[in-house]
């Protein structure tokens, strides 16, 4: 029986024009989708007219420019519809999806489907379980001793993967995807007999345990460090925009 990691993963990616999944918004994201391993990805790709200033700071990062955005992206709306619609296909066929960093794109989303759509991400997978695997997550809890920083570019250099153009949507979930399947490969003792639904399961418990251990050091040297244990999509706050 062939282990969930070297089957059909799909993997998704935003970029935006900040960090604070509240305010800020998508202005390019994509979707990419392989049935197994070294088969070429389908790529889906999204650019975002976001009807927002992009800070000189999100330009430095990603390369999307004001003028950029306002000439070729379209207008929300229909572009987050696409997304949900996306994500759900995925979920309804019972394909995996890989999102370095869950809480925040899939966060950020759901966000911009109650701004544009008058909807939210839980709400296009009412009917439908969606399995997320978060390469950070399952990174930190499997190798949880080693030091140095775990961003999407320090994973790759890691596990061995080729990460060209990041901070490119398509690029970056491309390589999380890849990431994905290394970890599997390498923890396949730990790792092959457990499904991607029952993995999700214990990301979400992983997870918690990775916030919660850092507020805790903080707070016994006096220092304040919020952070969400919700994976992996927080819950709706009142000042959300």
């Amino acid at each position: 029986m062939t282990s969930w990691f070297e089957g059909p993963l799909a993997a998704f990616d935003t970029e935006t024009t900040g960090v604070d999944t509240e305010t800020d918004r998508i202005v390019s994201a994509a979707l990419v989708v392989q049935d197994a391993p070294g088969l070429r990805p389908r790529v889906t790709r999204w650019l975002v007219n976001p009807g927002v200033p992009v800070p000189r700071a999100a330009t430095a990062v990603h390369g999307l420019t004001q003028e950029h955005v306002e000439r070729n992206g379209r207008w929300p709306a229909p572009v987050m519809y696409e997304m949900a619609e996306a994500l759900t296909e995925q979920a309804r066929a019972g394909r995996p999806l890989v999102v370095m960093n869950a809480p925040f794109d899939l966060t950020l989303l759901d966000r911009e489907l109650r701004r544009h759509r008058a909807s939210s991400l839980g709400r296009w997978l009412e009917r439908t379980s969606l399995h997320v695997l978060d390469p950070r997550v399952l990174d930190r809890h499997l190798d949880r001793y080693r030091k140095g920083p775990r961003a999407l570019t320090d994973l790759c250099a890691h596990y061995g993967v080729e990460l060209e153009r990041a901070h490119d949507a398509a690029a970056d979930a491309t390589a999380a995807l890849e990431v994905v399947r290394a970890v599997g490969r390498r923890f396949r003792g730990r790792l092959e007999r457990l499904s991607p639904a029952e993995l999700h399961t214990l990301q979400a418990v992983w997870h918690a345990g990775q916030i919660r251990g850092p507020q805790a050091w903080f707070a016994l040297n006096g220092t304040e460090e919020a952070a969400d244990p919700a994976w992996p999509l927080r819950p709706e706050l009142p000042t959300a925009a």
